[in-house]
């Protein structure tokens, strides 16, 4: 490749703020793969946040930028995948497969879109040193032909509207907002723009234990779980982040509460002897990751705090808040979540998910 901004480029990022700035540039924040897309005739490539190629992954994208880009471009944007129902991030993931043959099956069974929101060159133009003002525009008329691959994102200088935005699109699957200075330039792996998440918090049961990767009598993360409908406690996440000194007082805090599998709700070696799946058992990402843990009576509550659900699952790595001794373990259901109004992501971006139809 021969172009003003060459490969690999780390996307530029956003800091956490508690509420959408006054005077900036809105978009909505997409629930994806953060990619750069490099083509260069019939070269193209789409980078990751972490600089590893994405490219073998979404050969359908691959096609679609040869055909949708201009000839010589480099656009920062997001790999997502679109149903009528919204997002599907779980589909997303599973793209990420060493087989080739599993790859182009599923390239055609859930074909992925690029949603655009950057523009980082153009021909033989470096746009880097622009404004975002003047990139979006330049991104807006590079793409007026696009389609039904590649979209640009809506964007709005309307507070207002960047506030319903943040209210209404998360029942597609978005994730918030995202504000940008107008006059802001490219810089990557800088945090110079803003981005709002939703934050809630939920009462979950402690059912199980990670050890910690170092080996030493340190929790790694805990295993949290919620009873559904039928009285049967679901694994809805972890919460993983303590400081080394809290993992080793909570792995002595719980060991009065280690107990056998017999019994246990998440028993999945049975589940899967039996040829009958447990609640949200395994992982949804990896099918080959080690999924042992130590079990608990599920006898303690914690609250923790999470942006948004994928499934029955929180989304993200869940944070801790605090513990609830006061909480009775059976009363931490599926009610206490914040349910979004389901949204159309075809009413966000038209003809979004178009092309798997």
């Amino acid at each position: 490749m021969q172009l003003p901004v060459q490969p690999p480029v780390r996307p530029m990022l956003a800091k956490s703020v508690p509420v959408i700035p006054p005077e900036a540039m809105y978009e909505p924040k997409w629930d994806g793969f953060r990619s750069i897309c490099f083509r260069d005739g019939d070269e193209v490539e789409f980078g990751s946040r972490n600089e590893r190629p994405l490219t073998r992954y979404f050969p359908e994208l691959v096609a679609a930028a040869t055909a949708e880009l201009p000839a010589r471009c480099v656009i920062d944007g997001e790999i997502v995948i679109a149903t009528g129902s919204g997002l599907d991030f779980e589909a997303l993931q599973l793209r990420v497969h060493p087989a080739a043959s599993r790859v182009r099956m599923l390239a055609e069974t859930t074909p992925a879109s690029f949603v655009a929101f950057d523009l980082l060159a153009l021909g033989d133009d470096d746009y880097t040193g622009r404004p975002f003002s003047e990139r979006r525009a330049a991104l807006v008329d590079a793409l007026a032909g696009s389609g039904p691959s590649i979209h640009v994102t809506p964007i709005t200088t309307d507070l207002a509207r960047a506030q319903r935005w943040f209210d209404e699109f998360e029942g597609a699957g978005l994730d918030g907002v995202i504000a940008k200075p107008p006059d802001v330039t490219y810089q990557p792996d800088k945090r110079v723009m803003f981005k709002i998440k939703h934050q809630r918090t939920a009462d979950c049961v402690v059912a199980g234990y990670r050890l910690h990767k170092s080996g030493d009598d340190a929790i790694g993360s805990l295993m949290l779980g919620l009873y559904d409908d039928d009285g049967g406690l679901a694994s809805v996440g972890v919460i993983g982040a303590f400081p080394m000194a809290t993992r080793r007082t909570l792995f002595t805090e719980l060991q009065p509460l280690v107990t056998s599998f017999d019994g246990h709700p998440w028993n999945w070696a049975a589940h899967m002897e039996a040829g009958t799946p447990g609640r949200n058992a395994g992982s949804r990402w990896n099918s080959g990751k080690d999924l042992s843990f130590v079990p608990l009576r599920p006898e303690r509550v914690v609250e923790v705090r999470y942006d948004h659900m994928e499934g029955q699952r929180f989304r993200h790595t869940a944070q801790f808040n605090r513990w609830r001794p006061d909480r009775d373990p059976r009363s931490c259901t599926y009610d206490q979540l914040e349910r979004p109004v389901t949204f159309d992501v075809a009413d966000i971006v038209p003809g979004l998910g178009a092309a798997g139809s």
